[in-house]
């Protein structure tokens, strides 16, 4: 999983792109209904004849529409898989004595204050989803412009993941993490 947000860009480019072209179509259209614009006539076809279209005019037609479709039904999926889902996890060791319940979410806070304290980190993000036997940690990691992530990542395999493996009871944990730079650099000593 390359991004956690991984459609953001491309939604705020191609909404721009879509919202310019459709306010210069509708200021053409104005204009020219106004008479600010001449480039058409009063009594100026649009289109030539009143025949209707060829039979393969209007199958064309009707195959952008679903394509079109299409993609707007995939860019509305892609808005869905932001995440993934957290649930409760429940430990019981003796049935008779309780069970404790913890949410995701709250397992995985140490981790990520212990993140933003390594050096050359400024902030992190994470979500712990999946269920209890087969979790998932993911991670967005905001690296300082003169962090290095090759070092970040190493204290993150080899101390901060071991470290909530041992507090959750687990043999391991897949981890994935996605580091962004910052442009600028904290100015608090560490």
């Amino acid at each position: 999983m390359p991004s956690l947000n991984r459609p953001a860009r491309l939604n705020r480019s191609l909404l721009a792109l879509f919202g310019l072209v459709l306010v210069a179509a509708g200021g053409f259209a104005v204009a020219t209904h106004v008479g600010w614009l001449t480039v058409l006539g009063a009594d100026t076809r649009v289109v030539p004849g009143t025949a209707r279209p060829p039979t393969w005019a209007l199958y064309v037609t009707a195959a952008a529409g679903v394509v079109v479709a299409l993609l707007a039904l995939t860019w509305l999926l892609a808005q869905l898989a932001r995440k993934p889902a957290t649930t409760t996890w429940r430990f019981e060791r003796e049935p008779a004595a309780g069970t404790t319940e913890l949410a995701a979410s709250t397992a995985v806070e140490p981790l990520l204050a212990e993140l933003e304290s390594y050096d050359g980190v400024a902030s992190a993000r994470g979500t712990l989803g999946g269920p209890q036997r087969s979790p998932v940690l993911t991670l967005v990691i905001t690296a300082e412009s003169d962090g290095d992530p090759a070092e970040i990542r190493r204290r993150l395999t080899s101390e901060g993941i071991p470290r909530l493996c041992t507090a959750l009871e687990l043999d391991s944990l897949p981890t994935r993490a996605e580091f962004r730079f910052s442009t600028k650099t904290n100015s608090h000593v560490r």
